[in-house]
């Protein structure tokens, strides 16, 4: 097949301006990928190396995803406003900085920390904050004030640009058990208020989602594996418990809230179980509803890499636990997560590239059925375009 036979007007150029936010969910997927490699338990086989390798790809990656996103705002700019009016595209704003949160915690756990990764990585984490920050306020104001919703049509997908807070909170207490308790201090309270603004959130989103699942049954096949994003939430914040505990006490030890240290750890355990918990009936469900769905088709998008970091992430919280508890199921269960984490990647990474290649995954919101949105919508005429985007491709 010809490179790029499918891009919209067959033109190059039409891959920046319909670029869009979704396909840093693959940064999302790969960079989990890469991170449980790193952390499989059985044998020797080169984990470490083999997780290097593709957390490099990963980040050049998200480099490229970058660059053809900012393209996009500074070349077609009324066509990048749009994206913010968009009911689902606009939520994948939230994968620009969990994608980012891959590559923070590949130099924590993947790569050996030095005293100059540390301060980079110090940096890096600053800027996921910033980033998760803009996800969990813009979003969700322009659904509040510009998108229309409603309960029948609402998906999982809401929690897309409400969990990075979680996740930064996850990594960052990852990256306090390396620091000084004076930059450590900072860094735990930050990311507990970050826990705080996100888990809360997503709950009430998890309880209204069980709500629209009951009256309105299972979504359309487009957000089929939407499904599977309620581990996210979960499973990070499950993560952010038992690494923030960590971080307390050794940051707070030897101080006057070593005592708050100790407690910290021993909470943070306890809510991960509960997490861990309700995380393993959403995985089940998710189990049950894409076999339904696999009965009545299941057409391939972006969307399909929801099957990747939810389960990675509950994959790493699974590792967590058995590391401190020391229980005797959960290794195993990491293990095999982390197989079927790879299968996943796989199948999904194969199909990314070839849609990749022929350009046919390059289209814009409304302009494909690559969108997840119903039918109705998705079937519009793909050369409708307004006056701007008219302007914008003359300029």
């Amino acid at each position: 097949m010809k490179l790029f036979a499918e891009v919209p007007g067959n033109d190059p150029r039409e891959i920046v301006r319909h670029f869009t936010p979704n396909w840093f969910a693959a940064n999302m997927g790969t960079g989990i990928l890469a991170l449980m490699i790193a952390e499989f338990p059985y044998g020797d086989w080169g984990q470490k190396t083999f997780a290097q390798g593709l957390w490099t790809i990963n980040t050049l990656f998200f480099a490229l995803f970058a660059l053809l996103f900012l393209g996009r705002a500074a070349f077609y700019p009324a066509s990048f406003r749009r994206l913010f009016q968009h009911p689902v595209q606009s939520l994948f704003i939230g994968a620009i900085p969990m994608g980012f949160a891959t590559i923070v915690n590949g130099m924590l756990i993947i790569w050996p920390v030095t005293t100059w990764s540390l301060q980079i990585t110090t940096i890096l984490w600053w800027v996921d904050v910033a980033l998760a920050v803009f996800s969990v306020l813009l979003v969700p104001f322009f659904m509040f004030t510009a998108q229309e919703h409603s309960v029948e049509k609402m998906t999982a997908a809401w929690l897309l640009p409400i969990v990075p807070p979680e996740v930064a909170a996850a990594s960052g207490g990852l990256l306090a058990q390396h620091l000084s308790s004076a930059l450590g201090v900072t860094v735990i309270y930050v990311s507990y208020l970050l826990w705080a603004i996100s888990i809360l959130l997503a709950m009430g989103i998890l309880a209204i989602l069980l709500l629209r699942l009951t009256l309105h049954k299972l979504p359309h096949q487009d957000m089929a594996v939407s499904a599977w994003l309620p581990l996210g939430p979960l499973g990070t914040g499950a993560m952010a418990m038992i690494t923030l505990g960590l971080a307390d006490q050794k940051v707070f030890a030897g101080t006057a809230l070593a005592a708050m240290g100790n407690f910290g750890f021993m909470a943070g355990l306890f809510v991960a179980l509960i997490l861990w918990g309700f995380g393993l009936w959403w995985l089940l469900m998710a189990v049950f509803f894409t076999l339904r769905y696999l009965g009545e088709g299941l057409p391939f998008n972006m969307g399909w890499w929801g099957f990747t970091f939810p389960l990675g992430v509950f994959n790493a919280a699974t590792y967590l636990l058995a590391r401190e508890t020391h229980w005797s199921v959960f290794l195993p269960l990491g293990a095999l997560f982390t197989v079927a984490l790879a299968v996943f990647w796989v199948i999904v990474t194969q199909r990314s590239f070839k849609g990749m290649w022929s350009g046919r995954l390059f289209r814009a919101p409304c302009l494909s059925a690559e969108t997840g949105l119903p039918e109705a919508c998705a079937t519009q005429s793909t050369q409708r375009l307004t006056e701007n985007d008219l302007s914008e491709m003359r300029d």
